[in-house]
């Protein structure tokens, strides 16, 4: 399994392409539209409803975002469409809907919030519920996760959509996970069981000799989150794409 050329010619907008001085929340059909409209691909996020629908979000919790407080996790789809996000002029969207936005115009990548908590086993119903849609899309599609687990659980249940590891530096003081596990993850020693065939790596740490040798492999390296054509250049120097925001990459020849 390759990820599709897409995935490396056209640059992906962080949350989708969120401005809020436009009232384009991050992760919001706003943001969505005007990915769409500029030709660049899209990242989003996925959580999961009390009611186990797949719902765009990058939080576990409502307040950041939103007006209210609580976990998502706590609330039924309905519930959540209803609460607007903060910037903008809609409500939290389901997967379905993004889908139906996007409708294979552009590269879309899904990233799967780690729903165990530790980057442990408890996993299934939020990427069962995505299943079900993203079998059915017509597009340049991939899935990713920083949970191993889920990218297992994904192999299994959309065994022809391309996958891949989001990765990182795994700093103990910037992860909620105990040393052990973020030493663990820092290796990437789950690429190969789970499948994957690229991933999407902290900008700042592309230098790590792991990274190196996985490209050198085959693996397609992406990486995140770039904020400013000077950070892209220096990022493009290892990876063959990049997860941007705050401002739009200079076509490229």
């Amino acid at each position: 399994m390759t990820l599709p050329t897409a995935f490396l010619d056209i640059p992906l907008a962080h949350r989708a392409l969120h401005d809020l001085s436009a009232r384009r929340p991050e992760n919001s059909r706003a943001a969505v539209r005007a990915a769409v409209d500029a030709g660049v691909g899209i990242e989003i996020d996925l959580q999961l409803s009390a009611d186990n629908k797949a719902m765009v979000f990058h939080d576990y919790a409502l307040e950041r975002l939103t007006p209210e407080r609580g976990a998502v996790r706590l609330r039924e789809a309905s519930a959540l469409a209803a609460i607007p996000l903060k910037g903008g002029d809609e409500g939290i969207p389901t997967l379905e809907e993004i889908l139906d936005l996007i409708a294979g115009r552009v590269p879309l990548l899904v990233e799967f919030k780690d729903q165990d908590g530790a980057m442990g086993p408890d996993v299934g119903p939020l990427e069962t519920a995505a299943a079900e849609l993203l079998g059915r899309y017509r597009g340049d599609l991939a899935v990713m996760s920083f949970n191993p687990h889920s990218v297992r659980a994904l192999a299994h249940l959309l065994p022809d959509v391309p996958r891949g590891l989001t990765t990182s530096a795994y700093r103990p003081d910037e992860w909620p996970l105990p040393a052990a596990t973020c030493d663990r993850l820092r290796g990437i020693p789950d690429y190969a069981d789970t499948g994957s065939c690229f991933i999407s790596h902290e900008a700042d740490d592309l230098n790590r000799p792991r990274v190196a040798e996985l490209k050198a492999d085959g693996a397609a390296v992406l990486c995140w989150t770039i904020r400013s054509q000077v950070e892209e250049d220096i990022a493009r120097q290892v990876a063959q794409n990049v997860t941007f925001e705050g401002y739009l990459p200079r076509p490229r020849s």
